[in-house]
């Protein structure tokens, strides 16, 4: 089976979640987005985007796209959402021997599970700004998966059930 699974998709589709789930089904390591952003740029996505703005944001963000690319398997990472709106970062996805999974969720599942999270991004109405960031980003996310899981309604153990019954063989 392909031995690196990349998750893409929204803030709140449930990357960290899939990612946790498919490190212990599997035994790999899971690499998340956030801890690594937080670990190479030393400020979070939150303080990056207020205090330097979202250029900054998006180049540390493909940073870590960079280490999760160039990182040796087996390894499971989630992307950041916006990564995908760079047309490089896009091109680098398609191009490795990842397995790319999006986690796509309808801009109202989003809503329900960003409620009360301190989010970059969502300002005063989370709910027009994820129906936005959906339009933008869903195209993309699409052009760069290898797999569409709709997670709305499925439980976190059925999504990594699925990620591992479709991992093509290496």
């Amino acid at each position: 089976m392909s031995t690196k699974v990349l998750l893409v998709g929204m803030m709140g589709s449930g990357k960290t979640s899939v990612g946790t789930a498919l490190s212990t089904k599997l035994g790999w390591p899971y690499l998340d987005n956030d801890t690594l952003l937080e670990r190479t740029a030393g400020a979070t996505a939150r303080d990056l985007l207020d205090n330097e703005g979202e250029t900054a944001l998006r180049q540390a963000e493909s940073q870590v796209l960079t280490l999760l690319l160039g990182m040796p398997g087996p390894m499971i990472g989630s992307v950041a959402g916006g990564c995908v709106l760079d047309e490089h970062d896009r091109l680098r996805l398609l191009q490795s021997t990842a397995w790319v999974v999006w986690l796509r969720a309808s801009p109202q599942g989003l809503v329900r599970r960003v409620s009360g999270t301190d989010r970059p991004l969502l300002g005063d109405d989370p709910a027009a700004a994820l129906r936005k960031l959906a339009s933008e980003r869903n195209g993309f996310y699409a052009e760069v998966a290898d797999q569409v899981i709709d997670v709305d309604v499925i439980p976190v153990g059925a999504v990594a059930k699925r990620v591992i019954e479709e991992l093509p063989e290496a």
